[in-house]
């Protein structure tokens, strides 16, 4: 059996352009996933699917062991493609055994550990669940547009401290056997093995501002101290 980590990366991000290997905390983004993933002692290969040469290019600068590319069909890395398109491109033309396990990896996910890859690979290896994901716990309070509360009773609002909350996809790990995959179309089935992650960890890199969150998280969480350079905001 093997371990595979999978890694989307497109080259078109409208707002951030060329997002993936954009330098935050002195490395380009997705270096630190790639990181996480090669150091996990569970995983047998790292591959990352992009259609962009200078992402191909700057992943294969690193000289990382176990690291390989997957030149994805630009019909896959457009705006509207969904992960599973890439996933299903990879997995068609790659053949892995049905009984690999896939992980897919974000790159806008630079606080995932390969503490936390170990972490839902035992969570799913534990159990008896086809697919396993990451989350954080969310103790917020939400309504719908037409006024009505969703996940709490208005009328016997509870103290936050009192109120166990719910869990909350923060992207970073689907893992899922090839197998799983090829049957459903997709990584995700019910019930799915929770492995949850620390609350700073829900942040999404999607505008500057999240950057400059990330990018503190990150000198905070993973002990950059001193950080490795001051990287440019734009």
């Amino acid at each position: 059996m093997t371990n595979i980590a999978f890694i989307p990366a497109r080259g078109d991000s409208k707002s951030i352009p060329l997002k993936n290997i954009k330098v935050i905390n002195g490395k380009p983004l997705i270096w630190w996933i790639l990181k996480s993933a090669v150091m996990c002692p569970i995983i047998d290969k790292v591959v990352v699917a992009t259609e962009n040469e200078q992402i191909k290019g700057t992943v294969l600068s690193f000289g990382f062991d176990k690291v390989e590319v997957y030149n994805r069909d630009p019909s896959t890395a457009q705006d509207t493609s969904p992960t599973i398109d890439v996933v299903m491109e990879y997995l068609n033309d790659a053949k892995p055994s049905p009984d690999d396990l896939f992980f897919l990896l974000q790159a806008t996910s630079p606080l995932t550990r390969c503490e936390d890859i170990l972490g839902i690979y035992h969570k799913l290896t534990t159990s008896n669940l086809q697919t396993a994901l990451s989350c954080v716990k969310c103790k917020r309070f939400f309504w719908q547009p037409d006024g009505y509360a969703i996940n709490y009773d208005c009328q016997n609002r509870p103290r936050r401290q009192d109120f166990d909350g719910y869990l909350m996809e923060n992207g970073a790990i689907y893992l899922a056997a090839v197998g799983s995959i090829l049957r459903q179309k997709s990584i995700l089935a019910e019930p799915a093995a929770i492995y949850e992650m620390p609350s700073y960890t829900d942040v999404e890199l999607d505008e500057i501002h999240d950057w400059i969150v990330v990018e503190n998280l990150m000198k905070r969480y993973l002990k950059l101290s001193p950080p490795l350079v001051e990287p440019p905001l734009f």
